[in-house]
């Protein structure tokens, strides 16, 4: 799944189109593609993991999920969930989940948890995970009530700089230690995009998908962690377990 920093660069890469009218529309998705017909591309914003194409009259909300894929003026064999066509080319989503949002998108959406947000709130993070004590660490960084654009490379890679297991539970973990987590989040996401950009993301990785621990030269432990069940790669040596 596409984590934040990949939906910035979506945005970035879509900039053409704002200002510009939609032409056609279409697709298999759930939606009334004619109302998108004749509408112009007011602005483009992410949240979290989502793509905002926001219209005069409503928002398009674009969700790439696991294996979503996008292109433009290149479509692809398979039907797209969908297209949309302006002057200037044509932009196809496939295997995405597609929402017209009519409500102010400032209450739909709270971009305080967004780590890649200029009002993302640290301190509005910590008090969620206070909240919830007994989750387990690994599960509360992809929460995207509280990390909007966390998926799990942050994961990995977050415990791993700030030194904490991922089975630790968040209520256990000293409260500096989970300050460092806090802050760590935006700073990864940062590090993400402009590793993305120079096409180097995988070559930074120090635990995510690796075998030996960098600082340890011991194996690295996977294991899938937590409700979520995804992947977590950390050292048994160097990451502390609170619990």
């Amino acid at each position: 799944m596409p984590e934040g920093p990949s939906i910035v660069i979506l945005k970035e890469e879509l900039q053409a189109f704002k200002g510009k009218k939609i032409l056609d529309a279409g697709g298999y998705g759930r939606i009334d593609a004619e109302k998108l017909i004749n509408q112009t591309v007011v602005d483009l914003k992410t949240w979290g993991k989502h793509l905002l194409i926001c219209l005069p009259k409503l928002t398009l909300r674009v969700h790439l999920l696991l294996f979503g894929k996008y292109t433009i003026d290149k479509p692809k064999k398979a039907n797209p969930t969908l297209f949309l066509k302006f002057r200037n080319g044509t932009l196809y989503f496939y295997t995405v989940a597609v929402k017209m949002i009519e409500e102010d998108l400032d209450e739909v959406y709270d971009w305080s948890a967004d780590v890649m947000n200029k009002h993302w709130d640290a301190a509005a993070a910590r008090k969620k995970l206070k909240a919830k004590p007994d989750m387990l660490i690994c599960d509360a960084l992809l929460d995207q009530d509280i990390f909007a654009g966390a998926g799990n490379i942050f994961k990995n890679e977050v415990l791993f700089r700030t030194r904490v297991h991922p089975k630790s539970k968040v209520g256990k973990i000293p409260p500096r230690k989970l300050s460092a987590i806090i802050k760590e989040m935006p700073v990864y996401a940062f590090d993400f995009l402009k590793w993305k950009k120079a096409f180097v993301l995988q070559k930074h990785w120090e635990a995510h998908t690796k075998k030996i621990c960098p600082r340890c030269d011991i194996p690295l432990v996977k294991e899938y962690t937590g409700k979520t069940k995804r992947r977590s790669f950390y050292c048994r040596n160097c990451q502390v377990l609170y619990k």
